[in-house]
């Protein structure tokens, strides 16, 4: 009897812990509004997280001061592995940008490094510049007179032209625009040379024949444009910059929980319906987790600042 009564109380401490188990809810705090690439990320993987690990993974918009806002909150919620954020490069410009009340690396455990958005530097079909050499090039030989646009002040695209202006020894004048649109706009209708912006933005004007790309950003061609060379194999050897788009949690998170929740993201960006959806959506799945993560944003905080100090560059 006695025996029976231990192996009734072990059955129901263990369909407690499954209850426990299924009960569980994981938010992912995205720090800008529906309907953009990072909201379409996090509600992707969330679903295929939500199916394959038996947890319920909910996705929560909290849009306002430049992803600010969003990302403060995740720093004081409970280091449980139960509420994460979507970084992305403004988790690291903004410090070196504004007054916030966050470290990213000290207040922060890096999970993983999701996908990464190529970025590409563009000019009208009609124009004389064949090359990134001969647009750098003419830019050299006439020092301010060769414009550049870009989504901008202050943006990714804006720190990472002046990444590329210091590389090249080039001046260029830059000219930002609210979003990418009306930078396309303006090149094809001749009122700047150049523009610096995303692929998926640029796409439609590219298959479309009204603007042709000479080089990405990014470390590697893309697939849809293979004969598009990088900055890095069009001369400029140490030059790299990319969109990106990361899982975080609050900092002392523990170990096992940050371990359990690299091997979900893992998993969800290898399943093949997860990696062709994200390609749809001009997203490149990239998984660097843990302390690859870690060096990633280290590397890239040290080199935005250093770059924002060195061009002097301020948020509007």
């Amino acid at each position: 009897m006695r025996l029976f009564i231990v192996c009734c109380l072990g059955a129901l401490a263990l369909g407690a812990n499954d209850a426990q188990a299924q009960t569980r809810t994981v938010r992912i705090v995205v720090p800008y509004a529906p309907g953009g690439s990072p909201d379409a990320l996090s509600r992707l993987l969330a679903e295929r997280i939500g199916k394959t690990q038996g947890v319920s993974v909910v996705v929560e918009n909290r849009p306002g001061a430049g992803a600010i806002i969003g990302t403060e909150t995740v720093m004081r919620a409970s280091p449980d592995g139960n509420t994460l954020l979507v970084a992305a490069n403004a988790f690291l410009t903004n410090p070196h940008l504004r007054k916030v009340n966050y470290d990213p690396i000290a207040n922060f455990e890096p999970i993983c490094l999701l996908v990464s958005v190529p970025s590409l530097i563009a000019v009208a079909a009609a124009s004389p510049y064949k090359t990134l050499g001969d647009l750098l090039g003419a830019a050299r030989a006439n020092p301010g007179k060769i414009t550049l646009a870009s989504p901008g002040p202050a943006t990714t695209f804006h720190i990472a032209y002046e990444m590329l202006r210091r590389t090249a020894g080039i001046e260029m004048t830059y000219v930002p625009y609210p979003s990418t649109p009306p930078a396309l706009t303006a090149l094809i209708g001749g009122h700047v040379a150049s523009v610096f912006s995303d692929y998926s933005s640029m796409a439609g004007q590219l298959k479309a024949g009204a603007i042709r790309a000479l080089a990405t950003a990014g470390p590697t061609r893309l697939t849809v444009l293979p004969e598009v060379p990088t900055v890095a194999e069009s001369g400029f050897k140490d030059y790299e910059s990319e969109v990106w788009f990361g899982i975080v949690a609050p900092a002392k998170t523990p170990k096992d929980v940050t371990a359990e929740l690299i091997a979900w993201f893992s998993a969800a960006l290898r399943a093949d319906d997860v990696r062709a959806k994200l390609t749809d959506q001009g997203l490149n799945p990239v998984g660097r987790c843990g302390a690859d993560f870690a060096v990633h944003l280290r590397t890239q905080f040290d080199t935005i600042g250093r770059t924002i100090r060195d061009a002097n560059i301020k948020a509007e």
